[in-house]
């Protein structure tokens, strides 16, 4: 009979570290997962700069006075526009949310994109402390809501 019991008492305190292990894991699970979601964000911010700025710059260096935004997301690995080629992404980058070198794309008014933007809906994880250039992500409620977009400075009338 004392051998049913100490066996009974094994069995228990065995189902109990296997419980006690499963939610450390859980936690662990839980933990490790919103890490990765935001170094996908601190990537996807950094990647969404680099894009801003390479349509900044083909904007900007658009040959005559009539500025002009690239056609396609290629147009910026490759500008013919002038004698000597310029290259202001090396590569189209992979949507660090989506996984794919899929991405939203923003239409300017006179034609051509002015921006891009992740296909993902997911929720982010980051809602506000963003830096001074992109202070107009905070409140957004999904990557798609995050839009990279380069605006040029306009002049200031003197008055």
């Amino acid at each position: 009979m004392n051998r049913v019991r100490q066996s009974g008492f094994t069995y228990l305190a065995a189902l109990f570290l296997v419980a006690i292990m499963g939610a450390v894991l859980a936690t662990t699970g839980v933990v490790w997962s919103t890490s990765q979601q935001r170094d996908r964000e601190r990537e996807l911010l950094l990647v969404g700069k680099q894009f801003r700025d390479a349509i900044g710059q083909y904007y900007e260096h658009s040959p005559g006075s009539l500025k002009k935004y690239p056609e396609t997301l290629d147009d910026l690995l490759k500008d013919e526009r002038q004698l000597a080629t310029r290259r202001y992404l090396r590569k189209v980058f992979i949507d660090p949310m989506t996984r794919t070198n899929k991405w939203g794309v923003v239409p300017a008014l006179g034609g051509g994109i002015m921006g891009v933007y992740s296909l993902s809906d997911d929720k982010p994880l980051k809602t506000g402390n963003f830096n001074d250039n992109d202070q107009y992500l905070a409140g957004k409620t999904k990557y798609s809501e995050w839009r990279f977009i380069y605006r040029p400075v306009q002049p200031k009338n003197p008055s």
